[in-house]
Formats: structure tokens, sequence, C-alpha cells
């Protein structure tokens, strides 16, 4: 196969032993060539400039920027780019984001080789990609009360650790106003307690500790 036909590939991800995987994995099939790697979210965007690569892989939590962060950033300045998320978490509200930010896929990294070269070039051929896992979190999760902004705001203080009153005085709202928001978050998230409800709130991708 012409170099010119292969699908050019950007790699991202801060783990090296990641970034070796993958690029023994695309370099095995004829049809796809590593252009370029990077470990961060601004590694990503200025290769991205540098290469335009046909497909990037994209992990999520990176040092100073985040792969969210830089997929924004680079489907701000290039629609056309396609980006595949390849990470380790299957929370729902964590993929919703990354597909409203413009991720045509989004695979764990316990992804099978061949699923994730199959995706790579379907993502080329223009169709979008789930693994059966985050397909699952989404369906799970498709008719549950979204937390609201200032839900969200007392669900992050309740996992920094703080108490109500606390809570209150750092939202300048009152402690009544506080419980509500608490009641409100337990029931949405279907928490037995505050900390079951921080749980469920990161594992979803809700919050970040």
């Amino acid at each position: 196969m012409s170099v010119d036909a292969q699908i050019r590939i950007l790699v991202v991800d801060d783990h090296p032993v990641v970034r070796q995987g993958i690029a023994v994995l695309i370099g095995s099939q004829s049809d796809m060539a590593l252009v370029a790697e990077a470990s961060n979210g601004r590694e990503a965007i200025q290769q991205f400039r540098k290469h335009r690569p046909d497909i990037t892989l994209m992990d999520l939590q990176m040092p100073e920027m985040n792969g969210l962060d830089a997929l924004a950033t680079i489907r701000g300045e290039f629609p056309d780019a396609k980006v595949i998320v390849l990470t380790t978490y299957t929370g729902d509200v964590q993929i919703l984001r990354a597909l409203k930010s413009g991720a045509q896929g989004y695979l764990l990294k316990n992804t099978f080789h061949k699923e994730l070269v199959d995706a790579i070039r379907a993502v080329r051929a223009g169709k979008k990609t789930l693994s059966a896992e985050a397909s699952y979190e989404l369906a799970e999760h498709s008719t549950d009360d979204a937390l609201t902004p200032a839900e969200i705001s007392v669900l992050k203080l309740i996992a920094a650790g703080n108490a109500n009153k606390q809570i209150a005085d750092q939202l300048s709202i009152t402690e009544d106003t506080v419980k509500w928001r608490v009641k409100n978050i337990l029931s949405k998230l279907g928490a037995h307690d505050r900390t079951h409800a921080v749980t469920i709130g990161v594992k979803r991708g809700i919050i970040e500790v």
C-alpha cells in the first residue's frame, strides 16, 4: 500500500508503555502509520497542528492539559478532525462530554487489538464507534435526571470533606439550601449517603477528586 493511502495516526497518552503498545499494533497494520506521539494535551495540539493526522487516539487524564480540553481545542481549530478517546474511564457523563466535544469514538484501553484497528478504520470512513462498556453505561443512565450545576458544586465540596455549614459558607447559601441540594443529589444518583454519592459521582465522571 502506498504511503499516501495509509491512515496517519497521532497517539496521545502520558504512559510511554501504552504509546509503545499502540505503536507496535499500528506498525503491524499495512494500511496504518504512526506519524506522531504526545504525552499531554498541550503536546497533542502542537503535534496535530504539525502533522494533521487522519485519526487521533486521545487519553483523557493527563498532566498539564487533559484530553477533553485538547479535544475541544483541536476540534475548534480543525472541525474535520477525527478523534477516538482511548481511556480507562467508563463514566456515562464523561462519555457524553467527550462525544459532545466532538469525539467520534470512545474505547477502553482494555479493548482487544482487533476492535481498536477496526474502530480506527470505521472512524476514518466517517462512522462513530463506542466500546460495548461505553454503550452499556450510556444506556444504563439514559433516563436519569442530571445533576444541576448547583448540585455538582455541592457534590464537589462534599468530596473535599466539607460539612453542610462549610458548604453553605463557601457558596454563600443557607444550610437549608445545602440540605435540600444534598437530598436531591442522593435521590438522583440513587446513593445511600454522602460518601456513596461521591463514589458514584467519580465513577460516572460527574466530578473528579
